[in-house]
Order: C-alpha cells, then structure tokens, then sequence
C-alpha cells in the first residue's frame, strides 16, 4: 500500500492521451484513367506540388473545338462602319442637293415641291439609317453573347483541365496510397491521405475539476512516450477543449479514476520527427 502510495505521488503529468495530426483524404476532381500518382506512403510533400495526372486528351480536344467556334462567331460580326457607308454617302448626297435646291428657291430659279421631294427622301434615308444601326447592332450583341457563351464555355473546360491536375494541399507527409497509376479514377474517388506531421496535437482527457485551470492558448509541458520508461519533452499549447463531456475511454488515464465524464483537449506541438500518429503522450498543465 505504500509502494502504491508513493508512485501514485509521483505522478508528473496531469492526463494522457495519444498524438494526432490533421488528415486530408484528397481526391480526384475529374473522371478518366490516372497517367501516373506519385503518391508513395511516407513522401514528403509541399503544398501544390503535383503528384499526379489524370487524362486530359478529350478534354483538351474540347477546348480546341471551342476556341475555333468562338474565332467563327467572332469573324461573323458585322463591320458597323462600312455596313452603313453607302447610306450615310447617299445622305450626304441628298442634303447637298437639297441645299441646292434651296439656294435656287431662294432665286425663283425652283419650285417648292422640288425642296420637298429632297426633304422627302433625306426622311426615308434617315430611316433607312436608323433600321440599318439596329439590325447590326442586334446583330452583334447576339454574336457577343454567343461568343461570351463559348468563352464559359473554354474557360469550364479549362477549370476541369486544371482539375486533372492533382496536388498536394498543404505541407504533409504521405499516409496512405488508395489508387495505382492505369486505374480510371472517378469524382470523389480517394487517391490518398495526407497529413502535417510538423504540426501534430495531443488529444488528452480531463475532468472538470481540471477544466477549471485550462484555457486556449496556455502553455503545458507535452511527453511523448516512448516506452521502457523513455520520455522526451515538447513545449505544447491548448489549441482546443471540448464543449460537452464524454464518458472515459477505456484506454485513457486521469488524476481522477473516479470521474465518470471527461472533456476532450488538444495540446497542439511541433513535431521534431519523433512523433509518431497514435504514440502515447502525457501532458502537465
């Protein structure tokens, strides 16, 4: 009993736990057969570093049909400028004829009804040149909107050509490979899984007796437990506690056996690469 007694007062952690690191599960975006995945389990990888391809041939071919039918709407849109020229010359005409005519009134060397007829025909001219501007301008915001269309269009394919492209989200070490290059990949199909290593967190239990002295942000001293009595030491910090109790897992430890609720905390700690997924640690607040 005091054997007992004194190794229970020895106790310099406050919970236990085991070490966890944010996973990422990343999959394909696009449908077709995988070229290659470079996605060995223990690769180290950066964020957007590419580690594979999936076929982009048919969708590449897309593209180039819809760039050419963009270039043809494009080369059907009419030329405002010259399209009205011979109307707006055959104005021009009209109201140097008028005004000849009036200088002749003005002389008593015309009649009235000879100004009137180029009066007359400067109307229908006129018209002429405003159902003209209509008609191409109808015309060309229709071929705008098409070849507007086309772009969406290029731009969806080239948005899904980028997909195929597949890369690593963020800084992490390859956990687990799911797919082999020659396998036809699928949306939402996994490839592999991912996770930071350099940032990994301890997922300990406490009761609420100890709750009363954790906050987010407080420093706590993290040991990682190597077995045989080996320890090593990290300077960690409370990046969360649970907002609801929990029954005490089995293979979970606290100064307080006796409680039958706990509350989940993560001591997050940078990993020296010691730290391996699912190691026991301890913590002491």
């Amino acid at each position: 009993m005091l054997a007992a007694t004194a190794c229970q007062s020895d106790q310099d952690y406050d919970a236990t736990g085991t070490f966890e690191a944010t996973e990422i599960i990343v999959s394909a975006e696009n449908n077709g057969k995988l070229f290659f995945l470079n996605a060995e389990e223990g690769r180290i990888l950066k964020q957007g570093e590419e580690v594979g391809v999936i076929d982009t041939v048919q969708l590449h071919l897309k593209k180039l049909q819809l760039t050419a039918s963009r270039k043809s709407v494009d080369s059907q849109r009419p030329d405002i400028r010259k399209q009205i020229a011979a109307t707006k010359e055959q104005i021009a005409t009209a109201e140097r004829e008028r005004l000849r005519v009036k200088k002749l009134l003005e002389a008593n060397a015309a009649n009235r009804k000879q100004l009137d007829d180029w009066d007359s025909q400067l109307a229908v001219l006129n018209r002429q040149l405003e159902a003209q501007l209509s008609t191409l301008h109808n015309s060309t915001a229709s071929l705008n909107e098409q070849s507007s269309s086309v772009a969406i269009q290029v731009t969806q394919i080239e948005d899904q050509l980028k997909k195929c492209h597949i890369l690593s989200p963020i800084d992490g070490t390859i956990l687990a490979k799911y797919a082999e290059p020659g396998e036809l990949a699928s949306v939402g199909k996994p490839l592999f899984k991912i996770a930071d290593m350099q940032h990994v967190f301890l997922r300990a239990y406490v009761t609420s007796t100890q709750l009363e002295k954790i906050k987010i942000g407080a420093k706590a001293k993290v040991f990682a437990d190597f077995g045989d009595k080996q320890r090593k030491e990290y300077e960690g910090t409370v990046s969360w506690i649970a907002d609801e109790a929990e029954f005490t897992p089995k293979t979970i430890l606290t100064d307080d056996e006796r409680a039958n609720q706990v509350y989940a905390v993560k001591i997050a700690v940078r990993n020296d690469g010691v730290i391996k997924l699912g190691m026991y640690g301890e913590v002491k607040f």
